[in-house]
């Protein structure tokens, strides 16, 4: 039988604590830096104690993994949830839709772009090899559309593969800028650009 403290089972306050912990870096790491944070500060503001957070993470290293995966996940949820409202649609529609919610999901607090976008970059082997695969998972998404648009005799037959990894990237620089302004620009200003590049990227003659 599960032990339970002041009502809560075991399990329930491991969950919990974890997720403070998740909720402390996310807060610390992109208010101080990831390489400023130290897990002691971690730990107290998330009120656990050290011994806690080893049993929950190895390193520091794997809240960022863990933050950066949730936002990723997060979003990506979210984006493939609207293709079935969108099914029928035309593919301004399509992208428009997709983009903006793609765009609402990570600018909702712009916490999230600066880790995504600023804080993970460059912190370890691990950490840019999970970039790479959620760069990869968000080019093939893009490729797919571009293909969608191609059947739909809106754009050009060909190869979207490069053409969806450098939508990628302009995307990402895109909102690393965002963030970066205080206050954050208009989400919406985003959201029009990235739109205009991806349309003209995908139909722009071969």
């Amino acid at each position: 039988m599960k032990r339970a403290y002041a009502g809560v089972e075991g399990g329930q306050r491991k969950a919990e604590r974890r997720e403070r912990l998740l909720l402390a870096a996310l807060d610390l790491f992109t208010a101080r830096g990831y390489q400023q944070t130290k897990i002691v500060d971690l730990c107290t503001v998330a009120g656990v104690s050290t011994r806690n957070f080893y049993e929950e993470f190895q390193a520091k290293e794997q809240l960022l993994l863990a933050l950066h995966r949730r936002i990723n996940a997060e979003a990506l949820r979210r984006v493939t949830a609207v293709l079935d409202t969108i099914a029928d649609a035309d593919v301004v529609t399509r992208v428009s839709t997709l983009l903006d919610t793609f765009v609402a999901s990570v600018t909702a607090d712009p916490r999230l772009p600066k880790l995504a976008y600023v804080e993970a970059v460059g912190v370890s082997v691990d950490m840019e090899r999970q970039h790479r695969e959620w760069l990869t998972h968000w080019a093939k998404f893009i490729e797919s559309e571009a293909r969608h648009a191609a059947e739909q005799g809106v754009a050009p037959d060909r190869d979207y593969r490069l053409t969806a990894i450098a939508l990628v990237g302009a995307i990402t620089g895109l909102l690393r800028e965002w963030q970066a302004h205080t206050p954050p620009l208009a989400a919406d200003e985003i959201a029009t650009e990235i739109r205009g590049l991806m349309l003209a990227a995908i139909t722009r003659p071969v």
